[in-house]
C-alpha cells in the first residue's frame, strides 16, 4: 500500500490533529487549566478553517484505487460546514464552562469533530464502503451528543429517538445498497453508473433507489421520514440541536446530490426526478404546517429545518452545474441564518431557562440586540429581501428551472414558491411577539456573555454580507461548472 495517497486527505488530516491535540490536553492537562480548553479548542479549529480555503485552488486528486476523492468543489463545502462548525464552538463556549457541563466539555470537543470527519468523509466517498464509514462515524458520535445532559429526561428520550432512527435508517440504506450491488456488480459509484447507462431502468434499480432516498432521508429528515426531528432538537442540548439543523443536514445534502448525480443521472427523469418531486412538496408544506402550531422555539426551528431540507433539494432537481451551486449556496445562507435565530435562544435559555414564543412577548424592550439579530434571523430565513435567505431561495429557484421545459418541474416550484408564502405567517409570529406585543415584557434585561455576543455579530453579519455581496455565489458557480464541465 502506498501511504502516501493519505497526503490526499489534508482537511482530514488537519481534523484529526485538532482532535489529537484536544483530547490530549483533555487527558493530561492539570485541571487548572481546563478552562482553556473551550478557547484552544476554537482557536485551532479556526486555524483549520482559514487552512481549508488556502486549498480550494488545488487540482482534483483520486486515492484509494477511486474510492476517495477530492476536488475545488468538495473543498469548498467542507470549508463551508467548517464555517458552521466554528460559529458553534463560539456560541457554546459559555454552556461548555457551565459548572454542569465542565466535567464533559472534552467529551463534546471530541464527539463533534469525530462527527465532522464523518462527514468530511461521506463527501469526498466515490464508493459506497467509504460513504457508510463516513455515515456512521458521523452518526453514531451524534447519539451520544444528544445524551450529553444525562439529567434531563428529554436529552435520555431524545437520543433513544435519534439511535433507533439512525439504525433503521442504516439498515434501510444498506438493504438498498445490497440491491444496487445486485443490479451493478460494484459499490463503486462510477461503476453503478455504467451499469445503469447499459443496463436500463430495471424493477430492481427502482426499488433499490427507493431504499437509498428513504435511508438518507432519514438523514435529511425528509418526509415522511422526519418524526424523530422535533423530540430530538428539543430534547438535546441547543449547541448540539444547532449543530444537527445545519452541519448534519449540510453535509448529507451534498452527500446526496453526489450520489444522486454521479451513480444515477442517466435515470433522472425515469426514475429519481419523479421520487424527489413528491418528497420535497411534502417536506415542504408538512414543514411548513406543523411549524404553525409550535411554541417551543426548538421544536418551531425543528419543523422549520424540515421545510428548508426540501428547498435545498430542489438544488439536486436541477441536476446540473446551477442546481449544484445553488444547494452549496443555500448550505452557506442557512448556517448563518439558522445559527443566528440559535444563537438568540440560547443566549435567553443560558441566562434565563426560557425556550416558548410566549416568553419573547415584548423582549424588544428588554433586550433589543437579541430581538435584532433574530428578527433578521427570521426575515433571512423566511425569505424576504435584500437579506440573505431571499437570494439563497431565488438562486435555488432558478437552478432547478434552469434549461427545463418540464411543465412539472414548474409546477413543483410553484408549490415551493406558495409554501415560502405560508412560511411568512410563522416567521413573523417571532417579529410580532418580540416587537408588537404589547404585554410587559417576560424576559428582564440581561448581558449576553462575549462569546454569545461574538457568535451573534458573526451570523448577522453573515446574513447581511451575502445579501449584499455577489462573489460568494460566483465564485461557487465558476467551481460547479468546471466540476460539470
Amino acid at each position: 500500500m502506498d501511504y502516501s495517497q493519505f497526503l490526499a486527505m489534508k482537511q482530514e488530516i488537519a481534523l484529526l490533529v485538532v482532535f489529537l491535540i484536544v483530547f490530549l490536553y483533555d487527558t493530561f492537562a492539570p485541571k487548572k487549566c481546563l478552562n482553556a480548553l473551550s478557547g484552544i479548542t476554537t482557536l485551532l479549529f479556526g486555524a483549520v478553517t482559514v487552512y481549508g480555503f488556502t486549498l480550494c485552488g488545488d487540482a482534483s486528486v483520486a486515492s484509494f484505487a477511486g474510492m476517495y476523492e477530492t476536488t475545488p468543489v468538495i473543498t469548498c463545502i467542507k470549508n463551508i460546514l467548517n464555517v458552521g462548525v466554528l460559529i458553534i464552538l463560539i456560541q457554546a463556549t459559555k454552556w461548555n464552562n457551565s459548572e454542569a457541563q465542565t466535567v464533559r466539555r472534552g467529551e463534546f470537543y471530541e464527539l463533534l469533530l469525530v462527527t465532522l470527519f464523518g462527514m468530511y468523509l461521506m463527501i469526498s466517498a466515490r464508493h459506497f464502503l467509504l460513504f457508510i464509514i463516513g455515515l456512521e462515524s458521523a452518526s453514531l458520535p451524534l447519539a451520544a451528543m444528544v445524551a450529553f445532559e444525562k439529567n434531563k429526561y428529554e436529552s435520555h428520550e431524545a437520543a433513544i429517538k435519534y439511535m433507533l432512527t439512525a439504525v433503521f435508517s442504516s439498515a434501510i440504506l444498506m438493504m438498498g445498497l445490497s440491491f444496487i450491488y445486485l443490479f451493478s456488480g460494484t459499490l463503486y459509484f462510477s461503476g453503478i453508473a455504467a451499469a445503469v447507462a447499459t443496463e436500463g431502468v430495471s424493477a430492481l434499480l427502482v426499488v433499490a433507489l427507493a431504499f437509498v432516498i428513504a435511508g438518507v432521508g432519514f438523514k435529511l429528515s425528509l418526509v415522511p421520514f422526519h418524526l424523530w426531528t422535533a423530540d430530538v432538537y428539543q430534547g438535546a442540548p441547543t449547541s448540539v440541536t444547532s449543530y444537527l439543523s445545519v452541519i448534519s443536514k449540510g453535509s448529507a445534502a451534498f452527500a446526496f446530490m453526489v450520489i444522486l448525480a454521479q451513480c444515477f443521472g442517466t435515470a433522472y427523469s425515469a426514475v429519481w426526478e419523479w421520487m424527489l418531486y413528491g418528497l420535497i412538496i411534502l417536506t415542504i408544506t408538512v414543514g411548513n404546517l406543523f411549524a404553525l402550531r409550535q411554541d417551543n422555539m426548538k421544536r418551531f426551528l425543528a419543523f422549520s429545518s424540515i421545510s428548508q431540507a426540501g428547498y435545498i433539494m430542489l438544488g439536486i432537481v436541477g441536476n446540473n452545474a446551477m442546481g449544484a451551486a445553488a444547494l452549496m449556496f443555500y448550505i452557506l445562507v442557512y448556517i448563518f441564518s439558522n445559527l443566528a435565530a440559535f444563537g438568540v435562544i440560547q443566549a435567553i435559555e443560558n441566562n434565563t431557562g426560557k425556550l416558548n414564543m410566549s416568553d419573547y412577548k415584548g423582549l424588544y424592550k428588554s433586550n433589543p440586540h437579541l430581538s435584532f439579530a433574530m428578527m433578521l434571523a427570521m426575515f433571512s430565513l423566511a425569505g424576504i429581501p435584500p437579506f440573505a435567505g431571499f437570494f439563497s431561495k431565488f438562486f435555488i429557484f432558478t437552478g432547478a428551472l434552469n434549461g427545463t421545459t418540464s411543465t412539472a418541474l414548474y409546477v413543483l416550484v410553484l408549490i415551493a414558491l406558495i409554501n415560502t408564502i405560508i412560511s411568512l405567517y410563522y416567521y413573523l409570529k417571532v417579529v410580532k411577539a418580540m416587537f408588537l406585543s404589547q404585554d410587559e415584557p417576560v424576559i428582564a434585561p440581561f448581558k449576553s456573555d462575549l462569546s454569545e455576543r461574538i457568535g451573534m455579530w458573526v451570523t448577522v453579519g453573515g446574513v447581511l454580507a451575502l445579501g449584499i455581496v455577489s462573489f460568494f455565489y460566483n465564485n461557487i458557480l465558476t467551481l460547479c461548472n468546471q466540476y460539470f464541465a
